[in-house]
């Protein structure tokens, strides 16, 4: 289960932090509103009021150990000050993927030059797609067809390697659809034209193949990343 924390609990983080429990990541919420803890304590896994540029506080909440920060904290003033001041706390702390929100370009350019992985702009992309991509990094790319259900590509994982489709029993074990294969470029065969179009049960699945599969979100989130 990734571990995640939400630092600064706006409009954005609060609905971010929300979605990615509902998945079910472990979420630390943090902010310095009292009255904002209280009212998301019952739905994540840790809320905590703290000052995010604390890192002895933040490493005794466990943020030191997370797998992904993101933070959505304000970007004038002292709010701003204080999320750069984060962000170079949690990269001292050795947080492998840190992610800033803000509207402004420039702020972008000032987080990504102190150490943030990349910057999210919220009135480009929501908080619930941000907590998909967060959540299932190795879907390349998807499709929405109805309410919670997508088409989407994912990269073959090395667990897949060599298996055939009736291998993987992909929709036994993870309750989605293959549609279509489409071959890395190192694993086409001789007559081959590198797309599969109707995979058969006896079908070889290599890995780096792009997998076009079908199913709930919630179930396409769950198939294996490695």
């Amino acid at each position: 289960m990734k571990r995640f924390a939400v630092i600064g609990l706006g409009r954005f983080g609060k609905k971010l932090a929300i979605a990615l429990a509902m998945s079910g990541a472990e979420v630390i919420a943090i902010d310095k509103d009292r009255m904002i803890i209280e009212d998301l304590r019952d739905q994540v896994t840790l809320a905590v009021r703290l000052d995010s540029t604390d890192e002895d506080a933040l490493k005794a909440q466990g943020v030191d150990k997370v797998d992904v920060a993101i933070i959505g904290m304000g970007e004038r003033g002292r709010a701003f000050e204080s999320a750069i001041l984060t962000v170079v706390a949690l990269k001292a702390m050795g947080v492998p993927l840190i992610y800033a929100r803000t509207a402004d370009l420039t702020a972008g350019q000032v987080f990504s030059a102190v150490g943030a992985t990349d910057v999210i702009y919220p009135e480009v992309e929501t908080a619930q797609r941000w907590a998909y991509k967060l959540i299932a990094p190795h879907i390349e790319e998807k499709i929405d067809f109805a309410p919670g259900y997508s088409l989407a590509r994912v990269k073959a994982p090395a667990s897949f390697n060599e298996k055939t489709v009736m291998d993987l029993q992909l929709r036994q074990k993870y309750n989605v659809n293959l549609v279509a294969i489409k071959r890395d470029e190192n694993n086409i065969k001789e007559k081959e034209d590198g797309i599969v179009n109707v995979p058969m049960p006896g079908t070889i699945i290599y890995y780096g193949d792009i997998l076009m599969v079908a199913g709930s979100d919630l179930d396409l989130a769950k198939l294996p990343q490695d």
